[in-house]
């Protein structure tokens, strides 16, 4: 079953009104959505997803609730475009919840899981081209050294991306717990003995095949142009790399220009169009970490629109 990470602070923090237009970028399960569906009994709800799977089971949970939904079948990435196709220039708020859903993670077959053994895949999209089987047995080493510590911050990215090339020398990598097995060899029995040894790589590989970083940026930076006077968008992180891409776009969107930083009176083309709602990020409570331990490394900003 998935748990919804920040469910009540992310719902609080859209201050959503009864007639507005809204958008959950990363629909899922519908956890939120179903919230703030609930909330929005005159406006709408558009909500993303590229997991046929769980638009399938979202449909059916929202249509419960209400019928003032659209769920589009696309990345978040083309949000904008998605949006424009259906006269939709403005919205009341967007949410994004950039975690991989429990369901994914323990959906044995999908591969995202380095406690079961399953065939390598990791797609959000199972239409997708890129898969963590292609990602394992076809990038050089130096690809695989960088992937490794650029997105998983691993600090035995080379020891481990040389046992991997290593191995595949004489048969391909096939499963999860094969590759688990290679990791594992490949770094120093203290480390072992720290968190789940495979966790950081297994992440990186997520973070390429799904492009996740690379559409987060432009992503964020498309919500906040079609955000509407009075707007919010609230980001909910799972680790360092995303919370540091909205950090410095938040920042960004909300910094005064130094030329005009300490007059008076700021001309008006100065003016920010944004302001922080929260200027350190919100994490989860004790409560919290205690009934669901994957929301302990999350963290939700939130960034609204004042003209």
């Amino acid at each position: 079953m998935h748990i919804s990470v920040l469910l009540n602070e992310a719902i609080q923090a859209l201050n959503l009104k009864d007639d507005g237009i809204y958008v959950d970028a990363t629909l899922g399960y519908a956890g939120h959505s179903s919230e703030i569906l609930k909330r929005v009994r005159r406006g709408c709800l558009f909500a993303f997803d590229q997991d046929s799977d769980a638009i399938t089971y979202s449909r059916e949970k929202l249509s419960k609730i209400g019928n003032n939904f659209t769920i589009i079948y696309s990345n978040f990435v083309h949000m904008k475009e998605e949006l424009k196709k259906r006269n939709v220039d403005k919205v009341d708020g967007i949410l994004f919840d950039l975690g991989v859903s429990s369901v994914q993670l323990d959906e044995v077959d999908r591969g995202f899981s380095y406690h079961n053994d399953a065939k390598l895949d990791m797609r959000m999209d199972k239409n997708g081209e890129l898969s963590a089987y292609q990602v394992v047995n076809n990038y050089e080493e130096e690809r695989l050294v960088e992937i490794f510590f650029k997105y998983g911050e691993e600090k035995y990215s080379r020891s481990i991306a040389r046992a991997i090339v290593k191995y595949r020398q004489n048969k391909n990598i096939e499963t999860t717990l094969e590759l688990v097995d290679i990791i594992k060899s490949a770094i120093p029995m203290k480390a072992k003995k720290e968190k789940h040894p495979a966790r950081k790589v297994f992440q990186a590989i997520r973070i390429e095949v799904n492009h996740e970083l690379d559409i987060l940026e432009e992503s964020i930076n498309d919500a906040l142009d079609i955000l509407a006077v009075g707007g919010r968008v609230v980001v909910i992180t799972f680790h360092s790399l995303e919370d540091r891409i909205v950090k410095n776009i938040f920042k960004e969107r909300t910094s005064i220009d130094e030329k005009v930083k300490g007059l008076p009176k700021i001309p008006e083309e100065y003016l920010n169009n944004y302001r922080l709602v929260n200027h350190k990020a919100v994490v989860p409570s004790e409560e919290e970490l205690e009934y669901n331990n994957r929301s302990r490394s999350a963290k939700m900003r939130v960034i609204e629109r004042i003209r």
